[in-house]
């Protein structure tokens, strides 16, 4: 499903050191979880945030749940585009954004498993922000974001819209350097149309970064 990295074995590796038995975990996706999950014992109880994840934990035997309202996670990992200041996340450039999110929300402890490259100054320093819209009238929900995240685009698979799990459209945009995340993540949440988006904020507790030569920086949260 991807290629093997270093650093990315090596946060995985010390994610899978903070799962304890009986635990219930929520799973996010990406390479930096698919690598977590290859790591965990058959039977390990878990939520998972996407298709692909879901089908390769199955492979592995890990017993799929759903979230149905009975059961509160222990844990969840997920990677990371970007990890600013306060462990502020960009996350979304797989797709799966809203389901992460959701998973996370469910879960008493959030740990970030990713690589250090990911580590920035600025959310945004490196990656667009990921919004997902509803697909009726995306254009002009496209319009009315145009005052806070000028020059977006609509994220597409090949020749056609990117779809997401739940049947929704993504728009891509640059984070404008003077933007506050706080202030931007509550004004797109305002508008009407937009299902959610890529700024997860005051969510982690961790961060497990990677390095290509084996070790992992640790960041907590202030």
């Amino acid at each position: 499903m991807d290629e093997a990295s270093p650093a990315r074995e090596a946060a995985a590796e010390a994610a899978v050191e903070l799962v304890e038995p009986g635990m219930t975990l929520g799973l996010g996706s990406g390479r930096a979880v698919w690598a977590v999950t290859r790591r965990l014992p058959a039977g390990t109880r878990a939520v998972v945030a996407s298709e692909r994840t879901r089908e390769l934990a199955l492979e592995v035997g890990i017993d799929v749940l759903e979230l149905d309202g009975t059961l509160e996670l222990d844990l969840a990992l997920d990677g990371a585009d970007e990890v600013g200041p306060g462990l502020g996340l960009i996350k979304g450039g797989g797709g799966a954004l809203l389901r992460e999110k959701i998973v996370i929300s469910a879960a008493r402890r959030f740990v970030v498993v990713a690589e250090a490259p990911k580590k920035v100054e600025r959310l945004g320093q490196n990656f667009r922000l990921p919004v997902e819209v509803v697909r009726f009238a995306w254009r002009d929900i496209r319009r009315r974001l145009s005052s806070l995240l000028p020059d977006s685009e609509l994220r597409m698979a090949g020749d056609q819209p990117y779809v997401t799990d739940e049947g929704h459209h993504i728009l891509d945009a640059p984070i404008p350097p003077s933007a506050d995340p706080v202030a931007l993540a509550t004004s797109l949440r305002a508008i009407v149309g937009v299902v959610e988006h890529g700024l997860f904020l005051d969510m982690a507790e961790l961060a497990l970064l990677g390095r290509d030569d084996g070790t992992v920086e640790r960041l907590a949260r202030d």
